[in-house]
């Protein structure tokens, strides 16, 4: 009986032995690795053994307790499908490109994490695991991690791992103070180009030609300054708070009672510019203060100038984004402060051209001089009415519009047989667009750029194809209901869309971008999600505040796995032809 037992002892072993062959141990299956290349790149994955495979989602490549570096791009290996996931069959090969954080020099150490978890073929599957490495860099071969200070990109063109507005504020970190503010100053002079700035051109133009007789060249260019450096002290100031508290700097600078507060004073602008009545300090207080402020009108001009930049100044774009983070991020208010004052004025710099010309050409007193003035008093009060679309309907502005235009060509004798003809051209043509537009008020179908354009849309009523229909956003307005939306459209892509109602450029990218025939046929293979901040309650601050949004309107997108891709982000507006490549990009 011994010799039967001792036989059927060794079969079993033999067996249980076999079967434990069939799986190999976790440090045969997986090998990680990572090393550096002839280009200072790192090259890590993980080796796998023979019918071992990898998910995808699981493996990670990643740069830890480091300061100095960032990943700028990484090249990933192809994947395949396999029971409804996405895994790599083959040793995934990886190839990380760094960029310097800092100006840093010489031999640095990296640490490198990689993270796995697979399974075999043969229906075992093991532990996420991961393997930390330590590895030389020759810093001195790596390019600062930099957005170009020559020019003022609409978008992130790199697959950095930074937005924009982030390496405009790590640009602020790491250069020198003068190439901080000469690198603003070049970003305020490209921003004096936008259509934010227009507005301020009637403004500083009215308030030269007020003065009246005896205005001299000096004069005038002296008026123009104190009117920029007020608004560079404005915006400054404004810009700080934002960067220290965190606050959305349009929604505190555009809120209803100070728009209606301020369209109001250009109104009043506009009448005195007619000639309705002059517009200064009482004569006691006159005395008081100073009699040679009063004929200079110094204060005034300053006053203006402060005033002005509290509603037309705040354009969101990439620089001011970026000095605001750096302010946010480091309470440096002082260097954060320096660039957007530095921006600012060369924001100002064509304004007090604008202003000197203003005052160089200015013809003399006599008919000229009244056409002069209800020029600029139509202008101002179409100021007025550009303000008035942060808070009020569309119909009501283009209204207003059209009867502004339709005044002002009766001022001009729209139907007189006598005059100029130039004039009467201008006049009849004012005239023309102006009932154009009052009738696309009364048609329901208020537009600035194609009043008639409902014409066009009724015929063809129906026929729209489906990728030209109309895009649907979800609002959401806290960050609760944005995670509920994101989980529920999870694996799916998604752009985050952060708008107000009192936000221009948010208005700008509805009426033009987004209402491309070509956009809408892109963006219709997106989840998209619209983040009201109209209100600016403290549900609003903290969803803008969670992804470092300073003020609309401003464009995010998600990857599969709910990431922000942060080097994608755009900021400000966007033509529909950038946006497009844009969209190729992702």
């Amino acid at each position: 009986m011994n010799i039967f037992v001792k036989i059927f002892f060794l079969l079993t072993l033999t067996l249980g032995l076999a079967n434990a062959g069939k799986f190999l141990m976790p440090d045969e299956a997986f090998a990680p690795y990572a090393k550096v290349n002839d280009k200072m790149q790192i090259e890590a994955g993980v080796t796998l053994g023979e019918k071992i495979y990898l998910y995808d989602k699981e493996v990670k490549v990643e740069l830890i307790d480091n300061k100095d570096f960032s990943i700028k791009n990484i090249d990933k290996p192809e994947t395949v499908e396999h029971g409804g996931d996405k895994v790599y069959m083959k040793s995934p090969n990886f190839v990380l490109t760094l960029a310097k954080e800092n100006s840093v020099d010489g031999i640095q150490d990296v640490k490198v994490r990689v993270s796995y978890q697979g399974c075999s073929e043969e229906g075992l599957c093991y532990e996420p695991s991961s393997k930390v490495f330590t590895l030389k860099i020759d810093s001195n071969k790596l390019s600062l991690d930099e957005s170009s200070a020559a020019s003022m990109p609409k978008l992130q063109k790199s697959n950095s791992s930074k937005s924009e507005s982030d390496t405009i504020a790590d640009t602020i970190k790491s250069s020198s103070f003068i190439v901080v503010l000469a690198t603003f100053l070049g970003f305020g002079l490209l921003l004096s180009l936008t259509p934010c700035v227009f507005p301020m051109i009637p403004i500083i133009s009215g308030v030269i030609i007020s003065q009246g007789e005896g205005l001299t060249t000096k004069k005038a260019f002296v008026l123009s300054l104190v009117y920029v450096l007020a608004m560079a002290v404005a915006y400054t100031i404004a810009g700080i708070l934002a960067g220290l508290f965190g606050s959305n700097l349009q929604a505190a600078l555009q809120t209803p009672w100070v728009v209606y507060s301020f369209a109001g004073v250009f109104v009043a602008l506009a009448f005195s510019m007619f000639g309705f009545y002059e517009l200064k300090l009482p004569d006691a207080l006159v005395a008081k203060v100073s009699a040679n402020s009063h004929k200079s009108g110094y204060a005034g001009v300053a006053i203006m100038g402060f005033l002005s930049a509290l509603i037309v100044g705040p354009c969101v774009a990439a620089p001011l984004a970026g000095a605001l983070v750096y302010i946010g991020q480091t309470g440096d208010a002082l260097l954060g402060g320096a660039a957007l004052f530095s921006m600012s004025i060369g924001m100002g710099i064509p304004l007090i051209l604008v202003g000197v010309s203003a005052g160089k050409f200015m013809p003399k007193p006599g008919a000229w001089m009244t056409m002069v003035n209800a020029v600029f008093g139509v202008l101002m009060l179409g100021v007025s009415i550009w303000m008035l679309e942060k808070v009020v309907d569309n119909s009501v502005t283009t209204l207003l519009y059209a009867l502004v235009g339709i005044g002002f060509a009766l001022y001009l004798d729209a139907f007189s047989k006598e005059g100029h003809i130039f004039k009467r051209s201008v006049a009849f043509v004012l005239l023309s667009y102006s009932m154009a537009l009052f009738v696309s008020v009364l048609a329901g179908a208020p537009s600035m750029t194609q009043p008639l354009g409902f014409l066009k849309a009724q015929s063809v009523q129906g026929s729209v194809s489906a990728p030209t229909k109309e895009l649907h956003f979800i609002k959401v307005t806290s960050i609760d209901e944005l995670n509920a939306v994101l989980q529920e459209n999870s694996g799916k892509k998604i752009m985050l869309d952060f708008a107000a109602d009192w936000c221009t450029s948010c208005k700008e990218l509805d009426e033009v971008t987004f209402s491309n025939a070509a956009v809408k046929a892109k963006l219709h293979d997106y989840i998209l999600i619209r983040a009201d901040v109209t209100a600016n309650g403290e549900q609003e601050k903290a969803l803008s505040k969670k992804y470092g949004v300073f003020g609309p309107p401003a464009i995010l997108f998600f990857d599969t796995d709910l990431k922000v891709m942060k080097s994608k982000t755009i900021i400000g507006f966007i033509e529909p032809d950038e946006f497009l490549a844009h969209l190729e990009s992702l």
